[in-house]
C-alpha cells in the first residue's frame, strides 16, 4: 500500500484574519483526511504541531515513503495584506513525481476553490520541506489566511477540501477513490484454489495475504457495500473473475478466481 509523509503547518503565530491559526486549521485539515486515508488503503506518518520543518524534514527521511504532502496556507507580501487569494501547489523541479502530483492537486482543487483561475503550480528550490525531502514532495499553500474571503473558505470546507486532497492521492497512487463507511460483514465463495488479496485491484498486484479456500470462507470483510457503488464495482470485475462477494443475501461478482483475487477495497 502507498505510504505518505503528511506534515500540517507547525506555524502558531500565523493568524487567521477570521479568528484561530494555521497551525490551528491545518491540523484541522489533516483530521479531516484521515476516515478517507484510512478507506482508500493510504498509509501515513504524521508530524506534531511540537514540531518545526526542520524536524519534519529529519523525521520523513529516516523513512522511506512515496509522497511527502505539506499543508500550509499563505499570507500576502508586504504592503498588500489581505489583497491576494488563490492556491499555490508547490515542487522541486527536477522531482518528476512531485510534479505530477502536484498537477493533480491543482487541477483537482480548481473544482472545488471559488477562483479556479487563481489555483496553480509552481516550482521551488527554496522551500525546504520541497527541497530537502527524499521523496516527491509537494506543498500546498491553500488560500491566504490574511484575506477574508479565502480564510472564511477554508475554515467553513475542511472536509471537501480533505475528499478533494486525498481524491488527488488516489490518482498520484492509481487506485480508485473510495468513500469511508462503516464495516460490514461479508462472504467470499470460490470454486477452488486460494484467495490472494492483493495491494489493488489488479492481477499483477503484489499478494498482502492469502487464503487457502474449502468451498467457503466467513469473514468481516469491512466496507463492502460501497464496492457496488461509486464506480468500484466495474474497475474491479474488470479485473477479476466470476467467483463471489456476498453480503445480506447479496451477491458482488468482485472475487478474484483461481487465486486471482483482488484485495477487498474500503467502499462507500
Amino acid at each position: 500500500m502507498p505510504i505518505i509523509y503528511l506534515s500540517p503547518s507547525t506555524q502558531e503565530n500565523n493568524y487567521y484574519v477570521t479568528g484561530g491559526t494555521e497551525e490551528y486549521y491545518m491540523n484541522l485539515l489533516a483530521d479531516a483526511m484521515v476516515p478517507y486515508l484510512i478507506s482508500n488503503g493510504i498509509q501515513y506518518v504524521r508530524n506534531t504541531p511540537d514540531m518545526t520543518a526542520g524536524s519534519s524534514i529529519r523525521q520523513a527521511n529516516r523513512g522511506n515513503y512515496d509522497l511527502y504532502l505539506v499543508l500550509h496556507s499563505n499570507a500576502a507580501a508586504e504592503g498588500n495584506y489581505g489583497g491576494a487569494r488563490g492556491i499555490i501547489a508547490f515542487y522541486y523541479p527536477t522531482s518528476t513525481g512531485g510534479r505530477r502530483a502536484a498537477g493533480i492537486f491543482a487541477d483537482n482543487l480548481k473544482t472545488i476553490y471559488p477562483l479556479p483561475n487563481l489555483v496553480r503550480t509552481q516550482a521551488t528550490t527554496t522551500l525546504g520541506e520541497v527541497a530537502q525531502s527524499r521523496a516527491p514532495a509537494v506543498l500546498l499553500e491553500i488560500g491566504y489566511h490574511d484575506n477574508a474571503a479565502d480564510a472564511q473558505w477554508i475554515s467553513e470546507n475542511l472536509t471537501a477540501i480533505a475528499q478533494n486532497l486525498v481524491l488527488s492521492l488516489t490518482e498520484y497512487f492509481g487506485v480508485p477513490f473510495i468513500w469511508p463507511m462503516d464495516p460490514v460483514d461479508g462472504v467470499v465463495r470460490v470454486g477452488s484454489g486460494t484467495l490472494n488479496l492483493r495491494e489493488r485491484p489488479e492481477r499483477g498486484a503484489a499478494i498482502v495475504a492469502s487464503m487457502r479456500l474449502a468451498g467457503l470462507v466467513c469473514g468481516a470483510l469491512r466496507r463492502i457495500r460501497g464496492l457496488c457503488r461509486g464506480g468500484i464495482y466495474p474497475h474491479m470485475t474488470r479485473y477479476f473473475g466470476v467467483n463471489r462477494l456476498r453480503n445480506g443475501g447479496q451477491t458482488y461478482g468482485v472475487a478474484g478466481k483461481n487465486g486471482a483475487a483482488g484485495r477487498v477495497l474500503p467502499g462507500a
